[in-house]
């Protein structure tokens, strides 16, 4: 409680304020993100798009403590970054699991690095194994798995030790079709049930939608946020239904219209 007996607000799970991102390289120096200002409360979706190279990897890079602004600040859950944050789970295009270990090998490979309790680990892992639906695949290498299964490993070893935020870089850009929509619906679900903060950057407008519960657009590099978008739509989403509705057109179209105006649109 305060002094005036009113509850103490929580801090944001996200707070990125007038950050700039500037790199040097041999034509000089090259300015990545400008002008960043984004406010992300616990337990939100947020999908990043915004066309090729416009700074949205640099973005998630810099929440986690991978890459220093040059300017401004960025805190989780109240704290500053300034330094890789163990705090986060972190999801990447490609699964990166080593091939000699098993689906459980891969995902407690998060606890080994961290020093985490491992009879803790183990049953957290078997928690995630059946959430996802990797049941009876728990001692498969990866060359056993497809695509997709591949990536439900990266996606358990990365909520492993329950980040209070969750970043994902374009985690099913390389899967299929049909593979990528069925991922997004087991995304949502997880999303629901962990109640994890996630920031999600995707070059699928469709996926960005059906996924968010808010959508946040930027501009070619040196990128800014240019629109920002809440999908009114309820958390539990049926994939073809969400598709038809007025809402995930509403915004689907404007969104494709901005990346459209800069040339980009998936």
């Amino acid at each position: 409680m305060t002094e005036g007996g009113q509850p103490r607000r929580e801090a944001p799970a996200l707070s990125v304020s007038d950050v700039a991102v500037t790199f040097a390289s041999k034509r000089g120096q090259v300015s990545a993100l400008e002008d960043i200002d984004l406010t992300v409360e616990r337990g939100e979706f947020i999908s990043i798009a915004g066309p090729s190279g416009c700074g949205k990897s640099t973005l998630l890079k810099a929440v986690a403590g991978l890459t220093r602004p040059s300017r401004g600040a960025i805190r989780l859950q109240g704290e500053e970054v300034k330094a890789p944050r163990q705090d986060i789970g972190y999801v990447f295009q490609r699964a990166a699991l080593l091939e000699w270990r098993s689906v459980r090998g891969n995902i407690l490979l998060q606890a080994e690095m961290r020093g985490m309790n491992m009879s803790v680990a183990q049953e957290r892992a078997d928690q995630l194994i059946e959430m996802t639906g990797l049941t009876g695949f728990e001692k498969a290498l990866p060359h056993e798995l497809s695509g997709g299964m591949q990536q439900r490993v990266s996606l358990c070893r990365a909520l492993l030790h329950e980040p209070q935020v969750l970043l994902m870089d374009e985690p099913f850009g390389a899967l299929d079709a049909l593979t990528r929509e069925r991922m997004n619906v087991e995304l949502n679900r997880i999303w629901r049930e962990t109640g994890t903060t996630v920031l999600l950057v995707t070059h699928s407008v469709a996926e960005a939608v059906y996924l968010a519960s808010r959508v946040v657009v930027m501009s070619p590099r040196p990128g800014r946020i240019i629109e920002e978008h809440t999908v009114d739509l309820p958390a539990e989403r049926d994939y073809a239904a969400v598709l038809e509705t007025p809402e995930f057109h509403r915004v689907s179209s404007r969104v494709r219209e901005l990346l459209g105006a800069s040339g980009h649109a998936d």
